[in-house]
């Protein structure tokens, strides 16, 4: 993982208008994101590999990332990119779920925090410089 700072940062306002900013430079609501916090993600290679990740506090109000609207005000936090190394292929440690049918074949990063290329730091470094001029328009 690598920081990088930021104008954003400690910006508080509305999730729906940073969520439809940061949806005009093809980020989303990444799926960790709980009422309380989150995360919007942009990746960077084709792969889905690498990431560009925009964390957010809720200071008031509750977020629901399926909601066309919500009352939450947010506080940015530290933007950073990350990198995940996957196995590929099927998990040899596959088991069948205990209420359906389905079958847990994905399996968890051989390195969850890989190191980052500086092609990619630069790269989000870029896009981020890019999302903070058009935030302050």
């Amino acid at each position: 993982m690598k920081t990088l700072s930021s104008s954003l940062e400690q910006v508080q306002e509305s999730f729906d208008s940073v969520r439809e900013h940061l949806h005009e430079f093809d980020f989303a609501l990444g799926g960790n994101w709980d009422y309380d916090h989150g995360y919007f993600d942009h990746y960077l290679d084709e792969e889905h590999l690498v990431w560009l990740r925009i964390p957010f506090q809720v200071i008031t109000g509750r977020i629901d990332g399926d909601s066309e609207s919500t009352d939450a005000i947010v506080e940015m936090g530290t933007p950073f990119v990350l990198k995940h190394v996957y196995n590929e292929g099927l998990s040899q440690d596959a088991e069948a779920e205990t209420y359906g049918a389905m079958i847990d074949q994905f399996q968890t990063p051989l390195d969850p925090d890989a190191k980052i290329e500086d092609k990619w730091v630069k790269e989000a470094a870029g896009l981020l410089h890019k999302v903070e001029q058009a935030w302050i328009q």
